[in-house]
């Protein structure tokens, strides 16, 4: 394949109910220092029904042009109609790399169009770089994490990577960007399209937000215990105003929802403060919060992983540490 006449970076700009998710946005400012590198353009996709209002704020945040596929097929996300919108653009553009936030819409949709338009796809990558020939070298855990494969993808594109909502950061928006708007028209084959319809949309409403969206997290371990040791990570979380999260260990004995996990195989977090709450710190976990702004760890294993990213680390029984710290912010904070 002749690569040349491949050029600038592509972002999939997921929007759900017509609001642009944050894993787009960071996409989008991982995309400007890529595209920067190779003294190209950063281009969103943007799809749905009544969204060309979105497209100016994808500028602010890094796109230098924004295609807007604006159809009624696209309002709800079905996998036929938004792989033919995005193969068509991949065909005509010709993009040289494809960002797509791996989120539930992600990775269903970037298998699709990689087997579509005959491409490679790294999925789940922490690290995305130019490489010395003008590659994209692709980063992601491989072997259950225990080592970091860098991934290159020589012959075809373009050159495909997902990647998990929090683990690049967003640019500041600037108003004062300038950027181009193009109303992209696409030529659905309806018959396929339509083949699978959104019969009802059912929401979980948990009143909880998103740990990848915290900006202070609670987080238990196996040495929490139970779920009456998750009680007291509850009491000290409502007294900071944070989010209760946790480790797979807890997941998998049931004590605490999948969507609250951090790690590997959960979600990727950067908050403000990371409270680690017995958790070793297995490279699975540390991979999905070692980014965090500040890290509090207690372990009663003083020897515990968790410790060589920690900023303050404490030493003891965290059933008896939990009660007595919370106590103490709860007379700071009244």
């Amino acid at each position: 394949m002749d690569t040349t006449q491949y050029k600038d970076v592509y972002v999939f700009c997921e929007q759900r109910e017509g609001v642009v998710q944050s894993v787009a946005l960071e996409l989008l400012g991982k995309a400007r220092e890529l595209a920067d590198a190779l003294n190209e353009k950063v281009v969103a996709i943007l799809l749905g029904k009544n969204i060309a209002n979105k497209a100016q704020h994808l500028i602010e945040s890094g796109a230098d042009r924004v295609l807007v596929v604006d159809n009624d097929i696209l309002k709800d996300y079905l996998t036929e109609p938004y792989t033919q919108a995005i193969t068509q653009i991949v065909n005509e553009q010709k993009p040289s790399i494809l960002m797509i936030g791996a989120t539930t819409i992600g990775r269903d949709l970037g298998p699709r169009l990689s087997a579509r338009i005959n491409t490679g796809l790294t999925a789940d990558c922490t690290k995305l770089e130019i490489g010395e020939e003008r590659e994209l070298l692709m980063t992601r855990p491989a072997f259950g994490g225990n080592l970091m494969a860098t991934i290159v993808c020589k012959e075809h594109r373009p050159q495909m990577s997902t990647v998990r909502p929090g683990v690049m950061k967003k640019l500041a928006p600037n108003a004062e960007r300038k950027g181009e708007i193009v109303d992209y028209k696409i030529n659905f084959d309806e018959a396929k399209a339509r083949r699978v319809r959104l019969v009802e949309t059912v929401k979980e409403d948990k009143g909880l937000i998103d740990i990848s969206e915290a900006k202070i997290l609670v987080s238990g371990g196996r040495g929490v215990g139970d779920a009456e040791g998750f009680k007291k990570l509850e009491e000290l979380a409502e007294v900071l105003n944070a989010q209760v999260s946790a480790s797979r260990a807890c997941v998998d004995a049931g004590i605490i929802d999948h969507s609250r996990q951090v790690g590997q195989t959960g979600k990727t977090v950067r908050p403000d403060l990371y409270i680690a709450c017995g958790i070793s710190g297995a490279i699975q976990h540390l991979a999905g919060m070692e980014e965090s702004e500040f890290i509090v760890a207690i372990n009663k294993d003083k020897f515990a992983p968790i410790f060589n990213v920690a900023d303050i680390g404490i030493v003891g029984d965290v059933n008896k540490i939990l009660p007595l710290l919370t106590e103490r912010l709860k007379g700071m904070v009244e």
